[in-house]
């Protein structure tokens, strides 16, 4: 049986890997499938590697989501994040969520190198 959710994830990003260890400890359901895509492409993906590099990716019930839409599948799928996973089906959650995901990706790679 596969996992209800697929997250896409950049195993060579330290911050990444980090937040991808938080998520799993939570999963205790099992609920994610996570996949590293750092060293080559899942090919069940219909996204190119460099653009689920570029940003975060999850699949839930066999739609493809990206950003602060693909962190709020994972939410879902996690017990203790559902609500705010629930609150993002909202436009303007989703809309909020989506313009601090924006701001985070311009700080990202400062926030690679201090993780790193």
């Amino acid at each position: 049986m596969s996992a209800p959710v697929k997250v896409w994830f950049d195993g060579a990003c330290p911050l990444c890997r980090r937040e991808i260890a938080l998520m799993q400890r939570l999963d205790r359901r099992g609920a994610i499938a996570f996949v590293d895509v750092a060293d080559d492409a899942d090919p069940s993906c219909p996204i190119d590697r460099t653009t689920l590099l570029a940003r975060f990716h999850a699949e839930e019930d066999g739609i493809v989501h990206d950003g602060a839409a693909a962190f709020a599948a994972m939410w879902r799928a996690i017990p203790v994040l559902r609500p705010l996973g629930l609150a993002a089906r909202n436009g303007a959650v989703l809309r909020v969520l989506e313009a601090a995901y924006l701001q985070f990706l311009k700080v990202r790679p400062r926030l690679q190198r201090f993780f790193a």
